[in-house]
């Protein structure tokens, strides 16, 4: 093994929940390495590993409660400059040595504490409303009458506008200009996202939105740099890339450096105050087709020449600060790494997505389950053959209930088509995949419910399922679901096996985000259901006449494949 390998080896650090003998798929020298990991060498402390520092066995200390919240209060009052970046120091520190429950009890001060004067505010706007504002038409006056006047508006406005930012506002902008103090306001939003979680205390949620516009301010893509990660790249960024990946684990080093290596590409997002850290990461794999399988792109096969690849397929999007949850970076790196990849490769004409479906079980078992009690509620409160509740849904088609009942062995048997699927989708270790004749029964049901999960199936005029919602307001359409595309124990878990893909058309994406960002709405969702019935067996051809512009018209095409439900786009015009 090489000492990038042996190095990333010694620093990656295990998910929760892992064994640490895992190390041994990585190499023979494991034992070794859990050894050192277990007592591994000093470090200068920062504040990326302060948590875990404050907490160490043996060492576990924590200050005065109120001795951190005036070193924070001192932190927003202090105006000499030579002093201020101690007294952060010592709050940012002070802040990781308290408990959990302190943590939530000092961010709550905070909000509370040092959140705007609403007094102030109450009597400006009574200056503001007492003033009058002459019309036109009441005769001519002055310029120096006109002036005074709009001198006292401006000043009120003027008033008005610091008054309305609180005082919080300070410490957030103090510690954006400190060193290491973008990562800490990261963490600091994390906890507050974790203490909503909780509760929801509206002073908090107030906070966490001023923090998150602040952070999108200071985050914008001018800031950012985009990098292509590569196996050259130093250890201590490669040990975090196998730490963060969140869609698709990172088995071994082989793993890594195949995700690197050639037909691949890996692109980040850094900001100049997180070095050595990305924000946000891509992988890409070029593709001759767009795959239909995460097998076709994981599994270590030979990579086709790159100057044979017709198709960039992403296929994992990671971010690695919980804290910047709801900033929209993976929109700004995607549209760059397009950019980047036409550039260096003009013959790449497709750019799309396998992406997984992660809410659709959740949402199918939860459906399923709620449709079986309302039928046996039914059944006890109303005669045989009587008129059953409104809220009632056969999620089946005829034909699919019948081949589900056919096809289920005697232990998965139900008094309905539903109950039936329930039992099998809920089975113990997946069984129903190893059977070729159940795959036949519930591919139908499954593939036509998830269409409609999601692309129908909204919260708040967005798409349920995250991922969807995500690619879709990025400009993102709808190609193609695909059948038993991920059958790892949690593909099987989040959406059955299936996985959809999206494709960013060029040129077009920017008019669909438009749209999208002006309405609100995924206008895909009324294109297929107010024109196309779910009758999978007849394709058909939309032309859809309800979209904001009169001279936009979009075409659909809904066909069904041997293995696969495609949704093509033929064009705007």
């Amino acid at each position: 093994m090489n000492k990038k390998g042996l190095s990333i080896l010694m620093r990656t650090k295990m998910r929760p929940g892992n064994d640490p003998s895992k190390l041994s798929s990585f190499s023979p020298l494991s034992n070794e390495i859990n050894q050192m990991m277990t007592n591994p060498p000093r470090k200068q402390r920062s504040i990326d590993d302060s948590r875990s520092n404050f907490s160490a066995s043996g060492n576990h200390y924590e200050r005065n409660f109120d001795i951190v919240k005036e070193s924070m209060g001192l932190a927003i009052s202090l105006n000499k400059t030579e002093s201020l970046d101690v007294v952060l120091d010592d709050f940012s520190e002070g802040y990781f040595s308290l408990s959990n429950e302190n943590r939530k009890k000092l961010v709550t001060v905070l909000a509370k504490e040092y959140d705007l004067n609403r007094i102030q505010v109450r009597e400006l706007l009574k200056q503001y409303l007492g003033l009058e504002l002459r019309s036109g038409n009441e005769g001519e006056s002055s310029n120096v009458d006109d002036e005074n006047m709009f001198s006292t508006f401006y000043r009120i406005e003027r008033n008005l506008r610091q008054a309305l930012k609180p005082t919080y506002n300070v410490l957030f902008e103090r510690l954006n200009n400190h060193p290491a103090g973008l990562k800490f306001l990261s963490l600091l939003r994390a906890d507050i996202l974790s203490f909503l979680g909780e509760e929801n205390i509206p002073c908090l949620r107030a906070l966490d939105s001023c923090l998150k516009e602040k952070l999108s301010a200071w985050l914008s893509p001018a800031v950012l740099e985009l990098h292509q990660i590569t196996w050259d790249d130093s250890a201590s960024l490669l040990e975090k890339i196998v730490t963060y990946e969140a869609v698709h684990p990172i088995s071994n080093l082989l793993d890594l450096k195949r995700r690197l290596g050639v037909g691949r590409r890996c692109f980040g997002y850094f900001h100049p105050a997180i070095p050595g850290e990305p924000l946000i990461f891509i992988e890409v794999a070029l593709l001759k087709n767009v795959a239909q399988t995460i097998q076709e792109v994981l599994l270590d096969v030979p990579s086709i020449p790159e100057h044979e690849a017709a198709c960039a397929l992403f296929y994992s999007i990671s971010s690695t600060q919980p804290g910047l949850a709801g900033i929209n970076l993976g929109k700004f790196l995607i549209k760059r790494m397009i950019t980047l990849v036409k550039r260096d490769m003009p013959q790449v004409s497709t750019f799309a997505t396998l992406s997984p479906i992660p809410g659709f079980m959740q949402w199918l078992l939860s459906k399923l389950a709620s449709q079986s009690v309302m039928a046996k509620v039914d059944n006890m409160e109303q005669p045989t053959g009587g008129p059953g509740s409104a809220f009632q849904e056969n999620l089946l088609e005829p034909d699919e209930e019948r081949m589900l009942k056919n096809s289920s062995p005697v232990t998965y048997a139900g008094k309905n088509g539903m109950e039936v699927m329930l039992n099998l989708l809920t089975s113990k270790n997946y069984e129903w995949t190893s059977s070729a004749e159940l795959l036949s029964a519930l591919k139908p049901p499954l593939m036509r419910l998830c269409a409609r999960y999601l692309l129908q199936e909204k919260k708040r005029g967005k798409a349920l399922d995250s991922v969807a919602n995500f690619h879709l307001q990025n400009g993102a359409m709808v190609e193609r679901l695909n059948w038993m595309a991920d059958r790892s124990e949690k593909g099987l878990h989040q959406s059955g096996g299936i996985m959809v893909n999206y494709v960013y058309r060029v040129g077009v994406h920017r008019t669909i985000c438009s749209i999208i960002f002006q309405h609100r709405d995924i206008y895909m969702l009324h294109v297929i259901f107010a024109t196309i019935s779910w009758n999978l067996r007849r394709p058909q051809v939309a032309l859809v006449r309800n979209l904001p512009s009169n001279n936009i018209f979009f075409f659909l095409f809904l066909k069904v494949g041997k293995k696969t439900l495609n949704f093509i786009t033929l064009g705007f015009m």
